[in-house]
Order: structure tokens, then sequence, then C-alpha cells
């Protein structure tokens, strides 16, 4: 008889250590992302609208990935938002961009980030006619991202990553690069574990 007490007892208290070990590890991965929020931030720019291959969408491709980095490493966003390109067809948008890159035009977006506040950055944006679009720019000739870490990623239809690396390490000499990720804009609906493979090479 006691030691069939004994033994009920030593199984209630195996499962009440399983219970806490479960509950100490969920915390434990809350806690993570909560540092990793604290340190990393999404910069993008993402264009909702007529879009190649998608059409007419509500979401923009590039949102969709950062909505993505965001929920896998609890990191802040700050969306470069300008309502230039409302409302306008895919063909007059690729003739407006192109004229906007050949200027050197640096658009105005809403609103601004303490950037300070962070110190890995990732960068995201569609490719428009080789390179990040032009409001982009005008964000990084606004904010110094040197001495930060800079992961950069883009939402393209057979363009890569263009030469949005070399042309943000151009601006930022002094900051530290991770490897950049490119996918396909009509891709990133279902891609989700594309962009968790990459995070995890990462290490997030």
């Amino acid at each position: 008889m006691i030691k069939k007490i004994f033994t009920m007892l030593l199984m209630l208290t195996m499962v009440g250590t399983t219970a806490c070990s479960a509950k100490n590890s969920a915390t434990s991965s809350d806690n993570e992302k909560k540092q990793v929020a604290g340190k990393a931030l999404v910069v993008y720019f993402s264009h909702a609208g007529d879009n190649y291959a998608v059409e007419n969408i509500k979401v923009g491709n590039t949102k969709i990935v950062a909505d993505y980095i965001s929920e896998i490493t609890g990191a802040h966003q700050f969306e470069i938002v300008t309502h230039k390109y409302d409302g306008m067809a895919y063909k007059p948008l690729c003739d407006l961009a192109r004229d906007e890159k050949t200027k050197g035009e640096l658009p105005p977006y809403e609103g601004n980030v303490d950037i300070s506040k962070y110190e890995t950055i990732f960068v995201g944006g569609p490719v428009w006619w080789g390179t990040y679009p032009q409001v982009m720019f005008t964000f990084f000739k606004n904010n110094d991202l040197n001495g930060k870490t800079i992961i950069p990623f883009t939402t393209h239809e057979g363009s890569g990553l263009g030469s949005c690396v070399e042309d943000v390490k151009a601006l930022y000499p002094n900051a530290t690069f991770k490897e950049a990720f490119s996918i396909y804009g009509h891709d990133v609906r279902d891609g989700k574990a594309q962009v968790q493979q990459w995070l995890k090479s990462l290490g997030y």
C-alpha cells in the first residue's frame, strides 16, 4: 500500500515537472523574441494596387515578407509610406519609377523612426529598375545606418536582388551586412517556409 502511494506521488511530481518545463520553455522562447524585438527593426516599402504577375492586390508583396519576419523574430516595423503611386496602373508606374531613378528624385514619405534604438535593420522593398524604389533612398538619406547590422531583402519578378545590396553597402560602408534574401512576388503568399529557412540560416 505504501509502495503504491509512493508510486502515485512520484508520477504526480513528474507530471508537474514536465508541465513546468514546457511552460518555462515557452516563456524562454517568448523572452528571446522580446529581446530580438527590442533590437531589430524591419524597414520596408511595399506597393499595393496593380502589380506584375499578381495584378491588383490589397496587400503589397514586400509587406507580406516583412510581416513574416516580424512574426518569426519579433522585430518591430517601420513602413516607408508615400501616396505618390496610389491608384497607378502598372505600366505608368514603371515609367514613373524609371524617370525617378534617372533623375535621382527622392520622393517624400510619412513619419519617422528612431533608428538609435535598434542594432539590426532588415531593409526590404520591391526591385524597380534594378534597385530599391527611390522613396527608399529618401529614407536612406535621412537615416544613418552605419554601425548597424543590415539585412537586405527584396521581392521581384525576375530581378533577384538587383543591385540593392551593393547600393546600400555604398551608402553605409561602416555597417555590417548579413546574407540577403529575395523571393518572387507571386510566391510570397505561400512563401513563409522560404523566409523561415533564410532566417534560420541567420540564427533566428
